[in-house]
């Protein structure tokens, strides 16, 4: 599998639990707003070796409540089933992390139980998604996942980024009409500056070349 980032320890990115977080290299969309846009594109050079991050698992394991699947787009990997059931094998929980774009996949892995847990994007309202995935998404198949993963029964959240520059207080609000009953939803701060698209990110703070004071020296009597 293309691992293109591995966090050994993270308290935040598995709800309840200290968990390893892997990173895979390779999206379908292209979010503007994205803050890992160094994983869109696949990079053998730049990829981590998977027997050393498996070693750090296997390490850890006792140490570790699970491991979080993220990109990326984890869902895009062909062999994501046989790495997870290897994760598995370590007794570590496994959540994944997905745009929901694959719901074909995302159906197999729950039916062999190899997740745990799910967090699935809503990026913006239907009409739209669009803009805020930077491609022209299918509309069908993100539905068709946002329905399985609210009836799969495994413990699951649906999150937007609130990135304000593209989404208003109606567009919010659509967003969170759209997120099924019963089901939880997380609100995600927009971390501008290393948005994908240049024009989202702040401005850079330029030096101010202005020649300091100069500061005369005492005459002499």
């Amino acid at each position: 599998m293309r691992i293109g980032g591995f966090v050994p320890v993270s308290l935040c990115d598995y709800p309840c639990r200290v968990a390893a977080v892997i990173f895979t290299q390779g999206c379908n969309f292209r979010c503007p707003f994205c803050h890992n846009g160094h994983l869109i594109e696949k990079n053998a050079d730049a990829a981590l070796d998977e027997q050393a991050v498996f070693a750090q698992l296997e390490d850890r394991r006792t140490r570790l409540g699970g491991v979080v699947v993220s990109g990326g787009e984890p869902t895009l990997q062909p062999d994501l089933p046989d790495f997870l059931h290897r994760v598995k094998s370590l007794g570590l929980p496994v959540k994944l992390d997905t745009n929901g774009s694959r719901p074909d996949v995302l159906e197999a892995l729950i039916a062999d139980r190899l997740v745990d847990y799910i967090a699935m994007d809503i990026k913006a309202p239907w009409d739209k998604y669009d803009r805020l995935a930077g491609i022209a998404a299918d509309g069908v198949l993100l539905r068709r996942s946002l329905r399985l993963i609210a009836t799969s029964g495994v413990p699951h959240e649906f999150r937007t980024t609130r990135v304000e520059p593209l989404l208003t207080h109606e567009d919010c609000a659509e967003i969170t009409r759209q997120v099924p009953a019963g089901s939880q939803h997380k609100w995600q701060k927009f971390r501008a500056e290393h948005s994908l698209d240049p024009l989202l990110r702040p401005p850079v703070a330029t030096a101010d070349h202005t020649p300091a004071p100069t500061v005369n020296a005492a005459r002499k009597n």
